[in-house]
């Protein structure tokens, strides 16, 4: 079969220039061919059609591995309606390719604001029976605007743990009207996806970015939950010397045995040459962290938001400020001092870079599309609230990536099944 659907008609769709639609196919042809797993499910839902008359509406990174998860979702048989989750993720030739093959989508590289929350009520004029969300501002959207169509959706997914953190407020005071799945929390999600391909996605945006050495340096990763692991871990590869800002003690305990320098923000800040976000907060690097930082220190951040390093505060220290190349801005502080901000303060993996390899994608987005069709096979079951993905879908999702891989593994014997369900065996 085919990974790539041929061209349709494209139809109301915003992008950017459909003729890019080419070089949009070809990058979806390279990460279908590094994403086994998807590709088992592909053929599945070709033959079975679970989605046939639904409409799921997506708030995503809409680059070519989430285009392939959009293109699945039409094969699956699904109308799919679709907008960006973050402004400078967006790749026009990918957005292109995915309106020529019959997929409505609102977005353009570089959107402003104003567009942003514009093409997320358009992808919701849709009256979508379902949604996939990137950071919970569709659900938001949804419950602050559109309160009757949101008693109407059966339930969907979020892909990150910044979103989670809201449906689970959400969630906490009882004003989540529809059940959504919690898919980073899936063991083959943040294991692989946070760990893995986080800390290869943002070193690969910062150096293609900056072109500069890593080793020798003082990378100073602000948190320390999965993904600050992976960049971590990569940062140490590659020669740095990694201090770790924590607030959790157990996992500041864990990077003090994982081998990292733990200490306060306000002691990093003097030392660090690169500074990395990883939180999911609000101004986790601001005034008087910037105050002390070295000339020449580069700040990136890698949470889904705009928000963890403080940009109000850069740009009112600033008494000079330029875009020195493309995803580096110059702040130049009243004492001379330069201080440098990549990508806008957005997700760097992803506002510089590709974000993260197809084949980590490839368990998310088997994840992502395994748990739509729980939520929407189990709707009579299933209340308002946020739930965990289902053990038997991410054993499942292991299971075909070990299959994959042509790796076999042991089961249990009946004797050794007996032993571990029973607490009075003899021995």
């Amino acid at each position: 079969m085919n990974a790539i659907p041929q061209k349709q008609t494209a139809h109301k769709s915003i992008i950017k220039d459909l003729s890019l639609a080419p070089l949009g196919y070809r990058k979806l042809e390279w990460v279908s061919q590094n994403m086994p797993v998807f590709n088992i499910l592909r053929k599945e839902f070709a033959a079975d059609l679970p989605l046939k008359g639904k409409t799921i509406a997506c708030c995503l990174h809409l680059e070519a591995k989430t285009g392939f998860l959009l293109q699945t979702l039409q094969t699956a048989g699904a109308n799919v309606v679709a907008c960006a989750s973050n402004p400078l993720s967006t790749q026009d030739d990918v957005v292109a390719a995915l309106a020529d093959s019959g997929i409505t989508v609102y977005a353009i590289h570089g959107e402003n604001a104003e567009e942003y929350q514009r093409f997320m009520e358009m992808t919701l004029e849709a009256k979508p029976d379902a949604i996939i969300d990137d950071g919970a501002d569709m659900v938001t959207m949804l419950h602050k605007k559109h309160l009757e169509q949101a008693h109407h959706i059966i339930g969907g997914c979020e892909e990150t743990t910044t979103g989670i953190v809201r449906l689970k407020s959400m969630d906490k005071d009882g004003s989540l009207l529809f059940p959504m799945m919690a898919v980073n929390d899936a063991y083959m999600k943040y294991l692989f996806d946070n760990r893995y391909g986080t800390g290869q996605s943002v070193w690969d945006g910062i150096n293609r970015t900056t072109n500069l050495v890593v080793a020798g340096k003082n990378v100073v990763v602000v948190g320390y939950g999965w993904c600050g692991k992976g960049v971590s871990m990569r940062a140490l590869g590659m020669g740095a010397k990694v201090i770790i800002t924590e607030i959790d003690p157990i996992k500041a305990n864990e990077a003090i045995m994982d081998g990292f320098t733990v200490m306060p923000m306000a002691e990093a800040a003097r030392l660090g040459d690169i500074f990395i976000t990883v939180t999911g907060n609000i101004n986790v690097i601001r005034k008087e962290h910037m105050q002390v930082m070295k000339n020449n220190a580069i700040m990136a951040n890698a949470g889904h938001f705009d928000v963890e390093v403080s940009k109000g505060d850069l740009h009112n220290l600033a008494v000079s400020t330029r875009v020195l190349k493309n995803n580096i801005e110059e702040f130049v502080m009243a004492d001379g001092r330069k201080l440098y901000l990549l990508a806008e303060g957005r997700l760097v993996n992803l506002a510089a870079g590709d974000g993260h390899p197809a084949e980590v994608m490839d368990l998310s987005f088997s994840l992502q599309a395994l748990s739509l069709l729980y939520v929407i096979q189990n709707r009579s079951q299933l209340s308002p609230q946020v739930y965990n993905v289902p053990q038997e879908i991410d054993y499942r999702v292991a299971m075909l990536k070990l299959q994959a891989l042509g790796v076999k593994i042991d089961s249990l014997t009946e004797e050794q099944e007996h032993y571990l369900a029973n607490w009075d065996t003899n021995l």
